[in-house]
């Protein structure tokens, strides 16, 4: 008897079924059957669905003698299921990678519970990706009922984010009805009946939004069916006094269910939409509970279908007017701080305040950080302003940091009057750069991918990106920081600006050269004995949103073996965006992994580890000042050069070991090789190339040369700049 039976009834969908079928066929768990229904399909889902049964004894495929609908197509399949769990897949839909053995997993860690919920993604037609904004309520870790945990019917009432105990199925009789929102008298009785629900904060399942053929984006009347579809969840309950509690919550569900069918333009045919309002108020006015208030939303029920038209469109009126007072509010304002900035900006220069930002003014963080905690050492009669995005981002800064809140009248004051700009990233083009003031860029480490003017021939990795405008931006530059010769030569090329490049190494790297205590590993409850690997992944621009999923961590994490802690940090820009649903987010619950995006220093993270696998990220770059092992995962080397572009062959020059292929990468770790003395002699002459401006005083020879114009010996002889001015750590 298999573990899982996974249903797909199949109708008019020839050109997405390989897809569905290949991403169930190919799943690394491999325990289940998978009973494809072909409902009368008049396309070649019949065909498709013989030739994988030919092909692979765990498809069974049944052939329905006239087409019944999605939910008794569901039904069909259910009598020739043995496995102990039911999931069923729609046939436009995916799975991930690694969903069954994720949900395999999770069944056992909560002792097989009546229904396990999961996470899901939308998957747009034009290629966008947008995980479930409720997903964090798939984060609860014990066995509930709805009664216990009543948020978790929050979620997408739908059967297909699922997995139901084949046995709970049976005993209670559920099956779907006919006609369209089938899911809905089949997913709240079963919610409302399990005795044990789990949860599962993982996306197993990509929900096709397709540009036509959805069959709920259909305008029919066959949307009325959920006048009858809510009666079978009413009569459902009536039957069973002990569900009684939950009848004002289902009489409030129905009515957001339904006014929210006639809200949508392309549901309903414009003759039918009273005639639906009408069914709906009745239906509501009949199951209203005694003694329950109807309020918010569903108050427009009580009233008439005229009411309800009056209401939307006092609601659109109010909405437009809402938009143009807006408008007007931020010209107003605008005209206002430009007022006030240009009151400031016929004062002097305040030559002893420093303008600080990061990461798009995310807080005290990268080099910026380490510039403004020197000056505080070193010039404390300096003043150092961090500009930040939000409030919420201002709460988080450590006490005594003075800030400003960008494009507030404080922020207008300050850029209009400091005489330092430290930044990361360029400034916005409204601030504008007075004479005399002196803005020095940092950057973001060294650069492997293209950036700035290069990326002009990659139209996929500069997409929404300016290259113009960003070279106006850095225009403003005065002195470009530099750790290495390499940088210095790409900075140049990529920003023809009028900047000064300075060798004085990555201020925030000073801390790895000098060593640090961190707190990585206790704050994580790392073991002290343990080998740490940090596994470092950064984005791609072949693909929408940047996240592929390159590795699977769960078992590169139990190929370790004991005595070894796998430690995860994804590149920023997917940190709230699905990759950490795709696995991360359970792994790091279960302790298979340690999640490490959201730590604000990555300094702190490097220390802690022992060695870093990464692709083709900069933190190869920081992680080498450390001289510890470093392996490079290039198992799409030629797809990620094309896209992006990049200025070294680190396949050809690595700073360790390389590994094409999960299989390789494993070997590396089994023998040990990836400590051995050809990675250390790869290792040495990659840090002599890229590392050789970090001693160490990165942020004191900032402070000292660039805010208070001491001599400093500079780690290195210089070139020229392509400013032709001199070099800015020279002695006057």
């Amino acid at each position: 008897m298999p573990r899982f039976s996974v249903i797909v009834p199949c109708y008019k969908v020839q050109g997405f079924l390989r897809e569905c079928l290949d991403s169930v066929l190919g799943q690394s768990f491999e325990d289940f059957e998978l009973i494809a229904v072909d409902d009368r399909s008049p396309d070649g889902c019949g065909a498709i669905l013989d030739e994988y049964a030919g092909r692979d004894p765990r498809v069974k495929v049944l052939h329905l003698p006239e087409n019944v609908g999605l939910g008794m197509a569901r039904n069909a399949g259910l009598p020739h299921a043995t496995g102990d769990y039911l999931l069923f897949l729609d046939s436009d839909d995916t799975l991930t990678p690694g969903a069954l053995r994720a949900v395999a997993d999770r069944l056992a860690e909560t002792a097989d519970p009546d229904v396990l919920v999961f996470d899901y993604a939308r998957t747009y037609w034009w290629g966008g990706t947008r995980r479930n904004v409720l997903a964090h309520l798939l984060a609860e870790e014990q066995v509930f009922t709805a009664a216990e945990y009543p948020g978790i019917l929050d979620l997408l009432m739908v059967v297909w984010n699922k997995a139901y105990r084949r046995d709970f199925v049976t005993e209670h009789g559920f099956a779907f009805p006919p006609g369209y929102y089938e899911d809905t008298p089949w997913t709240f009785p079963v919610m409302l009946s399990a005795r044990r629900i789990a949860a599962l904060d993982r996306i197993c399942l990509h929900y096709r939004q397709r540009r036509q053929g959805n069959i709920l984006s259909t305008t029919s009347r066959k949307h009325f069916d959920i006048h009858d579809q809510y009666e079978r969840v009413f009569a459902f309950v009536a039957g069973r006094p002990e569900l009684a509690s939950w009848r004002p919550y289902l009489h409030r569900k129905m009515g957001e269910h339904c006014l929210d069918i006639l809200a949508k333009p392309d549901r309903l045919p414009p003759a039918d939409k009273a005639e639906f309002f009408r069914r709906t108020a009745r239906m509501f006015r009949a199951h209203r509970p005694e003694g329950v208030r109807v309020d918010g939303e569903v108050a427009v029920l009580t009233g008439s279908w005229t009411g309800y038209r009056l209401r939307r469109q006092a609601g659109r009126a109010g909405r437009e007017a809402a938009r143009r007072a807006g408008r007007a509010r931020r010209a107003a304002a605008a005209r206002a701080g430009g007022a006030w900035a240009a009151l400031h900006a016929r004062r002097p220069l305040d030559e002893g305040l420093v303008v600080y930002s990061a990461s798009s003014h995310r807080g005290l963080l990268g080099d910026p950080a380490a510039v403004y905690h020197a000056a505080r050492e070193i010039a404390p009669r300096l003043r150092g302003v961090w500009v930040v995005r939000d409030e919420e981002t201002a709460a988080g800064l450590p006490d005594g940091v003075e800030h400003v809140v960008v494009g507030s009248r404080r922020y207008l004051e300050v850029t209009a009057r400091a005489k330092f700009f430290v930044n990361d990233v360029n400034w916005p083009g409204t601030l504008a750069k007075r004479p005399g003031s002196v803005h020095i860029h940092t950057h973001q480490g060294t650069p492997l991918k293209y950036v700035g003017a290069d990326l002009r021939d990659k139209p996929g990795a500069r997409l929404g990106f300016d290259v113009p405008q960003m070279l106006r931006r850095a225009d403003r530059w005065d002195y470009s920081l530099v750790a290495s010769r390499h940088a210095e030569l790409v900075w140049e090329r990529a920003y023809p600006c009028h900047f000064t490049s300075v060798r004085t190494g990555s201020p925030r790297n000073d801390v790895l050269v000098r060593g640090g205590p961190g707190g990585f590993r206790e704050r994580h409850g790392i073991p002290a004995d343990h080998t740490v690997v940090l596994y470092a992944p950064t984005r791609r621009d072949y693909r929408r949103g940047g996240y592929v999923d390159r590795l699977d961590l769960a078992r590169f994490a139990a190929g370790l073996g004991e005595g070894h802690t796998l430690v995860v940090r994804l590149h920023p820009s997917l940190a709230h965006g699905p990759a950490r649903g795709m696995g991360l987010a359970e792994l790091a619950r279960r302790r298979i992994v340690v999640d490490a995006t959201d730590e604000p220093h990555l300094t702190d993270v490097l220390l802690a580890a022992d060695a870093l696998v990464t692709d083709y990220s900069s933190v190869m770059f920081d992680y080498a000042v450390l001289d510890r092992p470093i392996v490079v995962y290039a198992d799409d080397w030629p797809a990620f050069t094309a896209s992006r572009g990049t200025y070294l062959d680190i396949t050809a020059e690595p700073p360790g070991r390389v590994a094409r292929t999960h299989g390789e990468l494993a070997r590396l770790f089994d023998s040990g090789d990836w400590r051995d003395e050809e990675s250390a002699r790869s290792r040495a002459a990659f840090r002599a190339r890229f590392c050789e401006f970090e001693d160490g005083r990165a942020a004191e020879r900032v402070v000292r040369t660039l805010l208070l114009g001491e001599p400093m010996p500079a780690p290195a002889s210089r070139i020229p700049g392509q400013s032709g001015s001199r070099d800015a750590l020279s002695p006057a």
